[in-house]
């Protein structure tokens, strides 16, 4: 390699400050994303939220259809290895049991959701609206479906009774109930008349885990 060529390497390279823009723009489309959906937030409205011209929005995310789909992928390969971390784990302590195989996939997104800040708090609503909306389909097939695959082939060998439909079917609804969980816990505190004191919350969020693991295991084998 000459030293040109390094050279011109060097220059095409982005600087700290530009990739420290790109992540606070993607933050900025991801908030404004999971609480307006696409329709709501504006390019406009990202590049206020991140203190930056309108241009740069299109320049590090190009047009909004693009910068949604890049902010939805950005965090879905992390989602994906903790899922298939826990499930390689399980494998190792024994034999799987439906409950494990459902526990390695719900687990990990609720505790990122739910514990791993504003960020992932986020995140886990703007999965729902991309489930929600079937123009989005593109993006849950590229960002989710290949790890989906993995988990229902595990369920299949527990279930070998069950249809391909039939499972499919089961984890969709699973995975509607799990995005509940993250984005709909102030509905049941309604519903219930009752707002738990703020340092039993943590131990709420993992009873209603416990509580939805139960119910998908129970829809499953019905």
């Amino acid at each position: 390699m000459t030293e040109k060529v390094k050279e011109n390497q060097r220059q095409r390279a982005p600087s700290k400050r530009s990739l420290a823009t790109r992540e606070r723009i993607f933050d900025a489309a991801e908030q404004l994303f999971s609480e307006r959906g696409f329709e709501g937030a504006s390019i406009r409205d990202i590049a206020r939220a991140a203190d930056v011209q309108g241009a740069l929005v299109n320049h590090h995310g190009g047009s909004k259809e693009a910068l949604f789909a890049t902010v939805v992928t950005r965090r879905a390969q992390e989602l994906a290895r903790l899922r298939q971390d826990a499930l390689a784990l399980a494998k190792t302590e024994g034999p799987l049991t439906l409950r494990r195989i459902l526990t390695c996939f719900i687990a990990p997104f609720i505790d990122k959701t739910l514990n791993g800040g504003a960020a992932w708090s986020a995140y886990g609503r703007l999965i729902a609206h991309v489930s929600s909306d079937v123009r989005w389909q593109h993006i849950a097939q590229s960002c989710f479906d290949p790890t989906v695959r993995v988990f229902l082939a595990e369920i299949a060998a527990i279930l070998p009774e069950s249809s391909q439909q039939k499972i499919s079917t089961h984890f969709v609804f699973m995975v509607s109930a799990m995005l509940s969980l993250c984005t709909s816990r102030w509905r049941i505190a309604g519903l219930a008349d009752s707002a738990p004191p703020q340092d039993a919350a943590r131990d709420l969020a993992t009873d209603l885990t416990e509580h939805l693991l139960a119910f998908c295991e129970a829809g499953f084998r019905s």
